[in-house]
């Protein structure tokens, strides 16, 4: 009976392992070339305006596509665009209204995350790709130069 009963577990162990092993290898539908694009127009807006920000572009599993930091952006900044892009990617929102929500009490916090602007998600042809954010400037600057780098490769909402 124990040997059956053990099977059993190691069986659904084994499943349990793969399974989880192919939601993490999901094909990346960021992809750099689309990065570059959406990072050049983020650069370009922030330098514009005379923005030290670090921009950070993921794909839809919040794993890393592109980073800039551009010089004088604060050491920490990209804490702050990494907790940004990880409440993005969790919910599907922008993290203002993420933080919205939270104080709402809409919505439970997300270990690690934050609760202002600046990260946005980046939808293409109705699909969330990923998440832009941006840190370094007041959070309402941040999303803009977030937006300026979602928007010409497709849009923050679906």
């Amino acid at each position: 009976m124990k040997s059956k009963f053990y099977s059993y577990v190691i069986s659904f162990l084994l499943f349990l392992s793969t399974a989880t092993a192919l939601a993490q290898n999901e094909e990346s539908l960021m992809t750099y070339d689309l990065a570059t694009v959406a990072m050049d127009a983020a650069e370009a807006y922030a330098r514009d305006q005379g923005w030290n920000v670090t921009i950070l572009i993921t794909d839809q599993n919040n794993n890393p596509v592109m980073l800039r930091r551009i010089d004088g952006a604060g050491g920490r900044t990209f804490n702050f665009a990494t907790a940004k892009a990880l409440v993005v990617n969790e919910t599907g929102l922008t993290s203002g209204e993420y933080g919205r929500r939270v104080e709402a009490g809409d919505m439970e916090e997300i270990e690690g995350g934050v609760t202002f602007a600046g990260g946005v998600p980046v939808y293409r042809a109705g699909q969330r790709i990923g998440a832009i954010s941006t840190s370094g400037v007041r959070a309402a600057q941040d999303e803009e130069v977030s937006i300026a780098g979602a928007e010409v490769i497709g849009s923050i909402s679906n």
